[in-house]
């Protein structure tokens, strides 16, 4: 019998918590298996670059974020005739395009049509049959001299904010920035009353 005012005994001793333990013994051998799958999807796409297509370097969306700087979809039609690349052309030459996106300043414009340029300059095109070179493709020299690029594509990078310093004058020291803020209150609230008295008269 139970005395006192205490918890009425209820144990929870059938939960089989054994069985339901998730426990990551396989973390090595599923290393290895990525690191495989990373190398044969490589020689699948061979002698393409392994981190894939080419992606424009675009600003996040909305005022708290817009500040960095990240790969987008694809390359608008206006950048990729710019940089003189047909749209149609470009996909098949690693590069991504996106038919939806729009240039909304000439800053981004430029930042995408140089990086296309740049892409443009180190790009080594393999002709489609053997032996058989056309217009566009590069040379034999430059196809058996050229391997697979690893690593990332042209990343981008984030620029950091420069920080400029100057020396305190002795009138900096003396302003007031609070007193210059009243002031500027005070002679809107008179200009306001003026105006008011003014309007006042005329009517």
């Amino acid at each position: 019998m139970v005395k006192h005012n205490n918890v009425v005994p209820n144990a929870h001793f059938h939960k089989d918590w054994q069985n339901r333990v998730k426990v990551t013994l396989d973390q090595p051998a599923r290393k290895l298996r990525r690191r495989l799958k990373r190398k044969a999807k490589a020689e699948a796409i061979a002698p393409k670059p392994v981190a894939g297509l080419l992606r424009p370097a675009v600003r996040c969306p909305t005022q708290r974020y817009n500040k960095k700087v990240r790969a987008g979809r694809g390359f608008t039609f206006e950048e990729l005739k710019e940089a003189g690349i047909n749209a149609k052309v470009a996909r098949t030459i690693g590069i991504a395009v996106d038919h939806r996106r729009r240039n909304k300043s000439v800053e981004s414009l430029q930042v995408n049509v140089e990086r296309l340029k740049e892409y443009k300059a180190r790009l080594v095109v393999f002709p489609r049959k053997n032996g058989k070179i056309k217009k566009g493709d590069s040379s034999v020299e430059e196809t058996k001299a050229a391997t697979q690029f690893t690593g990332a594509l042209l990343p981008i990078e984030q620029k950091k904010p420069s920080v400029t310093t100057m020396e305190i004058t002795e009138d900096m020291k003396k302003h007031s920035a609070v007193r210059q803020l009243k002031m500027a209150l005070a002679a809107q609230y008179i200009e306001g009353k003026r105006r008011w008295a003014k309007d006042e008269e005329e009517e």
